[in-house]
């Protein structure tokens, strides 16, 4: 049996990135005869055009807060509840519609794979006619049916395990003996620790797929320890899957299914590749034809390519929030406005934004990129524009280029809370 879960994986980076380029005009185009708010936010764009990720970054990001406002804006005027971003009603088309925090809705299609899971399934080695024991949540949100209809699209039976009862949990694999377990790394610990404290041994469990919380190598250790391999995938509910890891165990291998930028956070500008940015997803599903979605969270471009002969850009892993808006002396501050500031100096290649001091003690300090260590005319034009954009004072550090961790960090809350 092949170790691949089809071609499209195996194929030259050259042939996949001209596959990506070729479907991207027609989906932006889409997106702006059929999802109202994406034509808003696309006005005036000549889809024919964007056929090059240098024309895709000059379109903006639209991040989850943003999505989150427009729906709730949408709704409280009576109109759709997903806010002019699904090309789909209610009815046959749409079997089911869910929630995430915020309230966010999502809509989910009748296409087979919908959220295409079946290929980190596969990664993890999961194969046709097994059953998976799914324990992810079947209420609100969406994981639960994420995973199912993958498995499904797979040739696999599901268990609709759930979350909770755990010792329900630990009765029904017993008896169904399931080929592995799908759901958050830390309740399938539980359960194998539920499994040892009752007596029951689960000799079918050999295997799983774990998402929605962090899974560091120790756990994996642990897990590993017990007779269970277990690998992660990145997904989220908005554009399904993201990246998968393989039995490499190096980084996240991105889905053929989507075509992923890394960016400064705060802007929309892709960073060099190997640098901390937030992850920005643009999805061919035609049913939420998201361009350029900000996920929110920080991730950077693994060089080379995967042991196991799979051919797509790799990915670290999750490194933290995007989102690193910080409240300094009562004023809101965004990435966004240290983006401004760098871009107001050529001469300038990266910033940070160092908050210290105790509670109501707040002290700002903008570490600064440069060559020119000793240049006092920009450092005084650099306070200027941190007191023009912040509405805040604050001092102003020059510092060598390359000296700011690779973190994806723009905003450092160092504050003693003490």
């Amino acid at each position: 049996m092949s170790q691949h879960f089809d071609a499209l994986e195996t194929r030259a980076p050259h042939e996949r990135e001209a596959a990506l380029m070729a479907a991207l005009p027609a989906q932006v185009a889409h997106a702006q005869s059929h999802a109202p708010a994406m034509a808003e936010l696309l006005k005036g764009v000549d889809a024919s055009r964007i056929t090059s990720r240098a024309a895709l970054a000059q379109l903006p990001v639209i991040r989850k807060y943003e999505l989150l406002e427009r729906q709730k804006a949408a709704r409280a005027a009576g109109g759709s509840v997903f806010g002019g971003f699904s090309t789909l009603g209610f009815g046959a088309a749409m079997p089911r519609v869910f929630a995430s925090p915020g309230t966010i809705y999502e809509p989910e299609g009748t296409r087979k794979d919908y959220w295409r899971m079946a290929r980190t399934m596969f990664a993890a080695g999961f194969r046709p006619g097994e059953l998976i024991h799914n324990c992810f949540s079947y209420h609100f949100t969406p994981a639960g049916s994420m995973m199912e209809t993958g498995a499904h699209a797979l040739g696999c039976t599901v268990f609709p395990g759930g979350i909770g009862q755990t010792e329900q949990q630990v009765a029904a694999m017993a008896e169904l003996q399931p080929a592995g377990y799908i759901g958050t790394p830390s309740f399938l610990k539980i359960i194998l620790e539920k499994a040892a404290e009752m007596g029951q041994p689960l000799p079918s469990l050999r295997k799983a797929l774990v998402s929605g919380e962090a899974f560091p190598p120790s756990l994996r250790d642990w897990m590993t320890a017990h007779g269970v391999a277990a690998y992660q995938c990145y997904a989220t509910a908005d554009v399904g899957l993201i990246a998968y890891e393989t039995e490499a165990r190096e980084g996240l291998v991105l889905d053929e299914g989507v075509l992923v930028e890394i960016v400064r956070p705060g802007t929309g500008d892709p960073v060099p590749e190997g640098e901390v940015g937030e992850l920005v997803i643009t999805t061919f599903n035609t049913d939420y034809p998201l361009i350029r979605f900000g996920t929110g969270d920080l991730s950077a471009i693994l060089p080379g390519t995967c042991p196991t002969g799979r051919t797509g850009t790799r990915i670290k892993g999750w490194m933290g929030r995007a989102d690193q808006t910080t409240k300094i002396r009562g004023m809101f501050v965004h990435p966004a406005q240290v983006a401004e500031i760098v871009k107001r100096f050529p001469e300038v290649t990266k910033a940070r934004l160092v908050v210290t001091g105790a509670m109501a003690n707040d002290q700002m300090t903008l570490h600064v990129e440069t060559p020119h260590l000793a240049d006092a005319a920009l450092k005084n034009k650099l306070s200027d524009v941190v007191r023009d954009v912040t509405k805040l004072r604050g001092d102003v550090q020059l510092v060598a280029q390359g000296s700011l961790a690779n973190d994806g960090k723009v905003i450092e809350d160092a504050r003693s809370y003490e």
